[in-house]
C-alpha cells in the first residue's frame, strides 16, 4: 500500500461492514483498520479497533481520517439500498453519488491508493437479458439505486483510464447473511425469513413465489470483496465492475430448503412495490469474467448456505 499501512471502511455499521471489518483486522492487523459510519458500531466492532463516526458527505472530515491514520485502501460501503432508495430519491442519489465522488477526487490527489465500492445487479433492468446474464450487456435500470450504481461504475472507469485511480468493484447480488438485520433492500426477503424459520413465525415475502433472484451468502461475498483488492492489479481487467454470484433461487424454493430443516414452517406470499424492483433484475448471472481474471470461486452452495444459516440462528436464539 506504498508505505500507507491503514484501511478505512465507510459504512462499517451496514450488512458487509461489520464481517468486513472483522476479517479485514483478522488479516491485516486490528489497529490497521478504521471502521467509520454515521451511527454507532456494534460492541465487536468498537473493541476489537478503532471507530470513528463519519458522514462521507463531510470531506473535510474524510480527507482528515485518511491522513490521521495514514490510509492507503479505503472500502465504501456507504450508500441508501434498493427498496429505500425508492422512497428518498434526492437522498439515496446524492448519497451514492457524491460520496463516490469525495474518495475518487481525494485518490486522484494521491491521498488513497487503492479503492472498494460495490456496485449491484440492480445496474440491470428489464431489458436486460434475465438468464446467465453476461458481464457485458444491455444496462436500462429503473431504479434511484439501479441508476446511481450504474452511473458510479462509469465513473470508476473513468477515473481509471483518465487519472489512473485504481479503483475496483463487484456488482453484488442479493446478500445472505445471520450477523446483521436486513438492510432495505430487494432481497433482504431471504435474510427475514430465517430469522421467521427459526423463530417458529410464519412468513409473509413481499415477493411473489416464482421470482427467481441470484443470491450469494455473506462468507462469500466477503471472500470476493477482499480477493478483488488482493489480487494484482494487472489482473483486474474490468474497472466498472464484476458480474459475481453464488447461487440462484425463488421464495417457495427456499422455503422448501428450510422445511428440510424446519419442517413446520409456512410461508405466503404478498407483493408488494419491490416486485416491480424485482421484476427488473436478472434471474441468474455469469459470472466467468471474475473467475477466469482473477480466480473468483465461491464456497457455499444454495443447500450450505440454508443449513449454516439455521445452525448460526438457532444458537443466537438459544
Amino acid at each position: 500500500m506504498a508505505g500507507k499501512t491503514g484501511i478505512l471502511v465507510i459504512g462499517a455499521s451496514g450488512q458487509i461492514g461489520t464481517e468486513l471489518v472483522m476479517e479485514l483486522r483478522a488479516r491485516y492487523g486490528n489497529q490497521n483498520v478504521l471502521a467509520s459510519d454515521l451511527k454507532n458500531a456494534s460492541d465487536e466492532v468498537k473493541e476489537s479497533g478503532p471507530f470513528e463516526l463519519l458522514d462521507v458527505m463531510d470531506r473535510d472530515r474524510l480527507h482528515q481520517l485518511i491522513v490521521q491514520y495514514n490510509v492507503g485502501e479505503v472500502y465504501l460501503l456507504a450508500a441508501l439500498l434498493s427498496a429505500t432508495a425508492e422512497q428518498k430519491i434526492m437522498q439515496a442519489w446524492n448519497l451514492n453519488m457524491y460520496g463516490l465522488f469525495y474518495v475518487l477526487e481525494l485518490a486522484k490527489e494521491g491521498f488513497i491508493d487503492k479503492v472498494y465500492w460495490p456496485s449491484s445487479i440492480a445496474v440491470f433492468g428489464p431489458t436486460t437479458p434475465k438468464l446467465n446474464t453476461p458481464q457485458s450487456t444491455i444496462m436500462e435500470p429503473t431504479t434511484v439505486y439501479g441508476i446511481s450504481k450504474l452511473a458510479g461504475e462509469r465513473w470508476c472507469e473513468y477515473y481509471h483510464n483518465r487519472f489512473g485511480v485504481d479503483v475496483r468493484s463487484l456488482r453484488y447480488p442479493g446478500l445472505i447473511g445471520y450477523k446483521s438485520n436486513p438492510g432495505g433492500g430487494t432481497t433482504d426477503y431471504a435474510v427475514d425469513i430465517f430469522h421467521k424459520a427459526v423463530s417458529g413465525q410464519p412468513f409473509e415475502c413481499f415477493l411473489s413465489e416464482n421470482t427467481r433472484l441470484p443470491m450469494m451468502y455473506m462468507p462469500d461475498a466477503i471472500k470476493a470483496t477482499i480477493g478483488i483488492m488482493e489480487a494484482p492489479s494487472e489482473a483486474v481487467k474490468i474497472r466498472s465492475s464484476y458480474n459475481i454470484s453464488g447461487f440462484d433461487f425463488t421464495p417457495v424454493e427456499l422455503a422448501k430448503e428450510i422445511q428440510k430443516h424446519i419442517p413446520d414452517f409456512r410461508i405466503s406470499c404478498k407483493p408488494d412495490f419491490r416486485q416491480a424492483i424485482a421484476d427488473g433484475w436478472p434471474c441468474s448471472i455469469d459470472d466467468s469474467a471474475a473467475r477466469e481474471d482473477w480466480g473468483w470461486n465461491n464456497d457455499f452452495s444454495f443447500e450450505q448456505m440454508t443449513k449454516d444459516m439455521l445452525e448460526h440462528l438457532t444458537e443466537a436464539v438459544n
